[in-house]
């Protein structure tokens, strides 16, 4: 039986407002290959991204890699790894009119554009399209044995997944420039460092504390989370000026919303607040 190289499980939210609500976890699974990214992965990435896109069950979603199997007798267990880049196996041989249709419409991108919020889960090795994959998510947490980098400088590539765009605004210029010209790993510290990830524990704790914040964004109004996400986004795209003339414009809107009046209510009669989505 053909391996599903994505594995996707929807966790219920207990007290979750509409009821229902889902925090949907996807699991790379190529951990013979150390879950690096080939096309059949970014083909099921696509696919969850549009499916939970129109899933109004759907409050947030957690992309993680599957853990390392274990090693045949007298052979080494394997690292852990997010993803550990592309699939380098499939570059062999290719020109750019054979990876330009690829690279025009991929998971990173599928990512990026979701109206849900979004936490990569990162334990081990995140490097090339990995670390890209973790930075098309809204959220990064790490265990403290993570590894990240943008290596493709030493394949004579440069990052093709938005790494250069989406690093470059997260860390800045300088240390950007210093990470895909170097081509070399930077530890989880180094990463929480220059903010490339929100948050690092020791990797026992990882699960628990992504599920945790993951559960929380899924207690709040769906539709407010979509609103604020959407704010948010507009500070990468827009002037200053013009980003807050957006802000301003969603502010004002939800007072129109059946959310904003109960979320209100709640908090003069300090209850919680039970959503309705919009």
């Amino acid at each position: 039986m053909e391996q599903d190289v994505l594995l996707v499980t929807d966790v219920e939210i207990e007290g979750s407002s509409p009821s229902g609500g889902v925090v949907s976890v996807w699991t790379l699974n190529r951990p013979e290959k150390l879950n690096a990214l080939n096309e059949k992965i970014h083909l099921s990435i696509k696919k969850q991204c549009k499916r939970v896109d129109s899933d109004d069950r759907v409050r947030c979603v957690i992309i993680r890699g599957a853990p390392p199997l274990d090693p045949p007798e007298g052979k080494r267990k394997k690292p852990n790894s997010f993803a550990a880049g592309a699939d380098i196996s499939e570059f062999s041989g290719k020109n750019s009119d054979d990876v330009r249709p690829f690279f025009e419409d991929n998971a990173w991108e599928a990512i990026w554009n979701l109206s849900k919020p979004t936490i990569a889960m990162v334990d081990g090795f995140a490097l090339g399209g990995g670390t890209e994959l973790a930075l098309s998510c809204d959220i990064r947490i790490s265990s403290d044995r993570s590894m990240f980098g943008q290596p493709e400088i030493n394949l004579g590539l440069i990052p093709g997944g938005g790494g250069t765009q989406r690093l470059c605004r997260l860390v800045g210029y300088g240390k950007a420039m210093e990470i895909v010209l170097a081509g070399e790993m930077i530890t989880a510290k180094e990463a929480l460092e220059i903010g490339l990830v929100n948050k690092v524990v020791m990797p026992e704790e990882l699960e628990d504390a992504t599920m945790d914040l993951a559960t929380t964004i899924a207690k709040k109004s769906p539709y407010t989370t979509k609103v604020a996400k959407r704010a948010i986004r507009a500070s990468l795209e827009l002037p200053f000026s013009e980003g807050v003339l957006t802000e301003r414009s969603e502010f004002v809107a939800l007072f129109d919303t059946e959310d904003k009046e109960i979320g209100v209510q709640a908090f003069l009669e300090r209850k919680d607040a039970e959503w309705v989505g919009n």
